[in-house]
């Protein structure tokens, strides 16, 4: 996904980035594929900490980089969220290789470092890229989050903004 225009929501601090996670786990329903983009450091976790409470799973949401995926229960009665991290990945062949699609259609799946290898997973999706600023300074820097809606899905969530689609 390419960063478009430069445009998209301003995420001061990291509570803002679990803010808008919070805001998008509320819309999600079983089935749902979110593919998170970004540098390291750029708020992939935070936001997927966010998702995972407006989706009311269990916690917590740590990046699951060295076993690749965590499946968390729901304590709503709603669907589990299956968190992938695909950064050790070296290719769609080995994401195909966690089985993801027989969970697909129950879970909630959200993939870290999802760009490029897990679009196949579903024709349907949203895909988030969080960025930072250019400031050096921890203190200064803010992230910008933009997303954008692949599929009839998300076609009319009021989350993606017109110019995301």
């Amino acid at each position: 996904m390419s960063p478009g225009d430069g445009s998209g929501r301003s995420l001061p601090t990291a509570d803002d980035t679990r803010e808008l996670g919070r805001d998008v786990g509320r819309t999600l329903r079983a089935g749902d594929l979110v593919v998170l983009t970004g540098d390291l450091g750029a708020g992939k976790t935070t936001f997927a900490q966010g998702l995972a409470e407006g989706l009311g799973v269990r916690g917590p949401i740590t990046s699951p980089t060295f076993v690749i995926a965590r499946v968390h229960p729901s304590l709503t009665g709603g669907p589990e969220l299956v968190h992938v991290d695909a950064y050790r990945l070296s290719g769609g062949a080995e994401l195909d290789d966690l089985d993801l699609d027989t969970s697909l259609d129950e879970a909630v799946t959200v993939v870290e470092w999802g760009e490029g290898l897990a679009e196949s997973l579903s024709e349907d999706r949203l895909e988030v890229l969080l960025r930072r600023s250019a400031s050096e300074d921890p203190d200064e820097q803010s992230r910008v989050a933009v997303l954008r809606a692949v599929g009839d899905r998300w076609a009319a969530d009021p989350l993606v903004t017109e110019g995301d689609r």
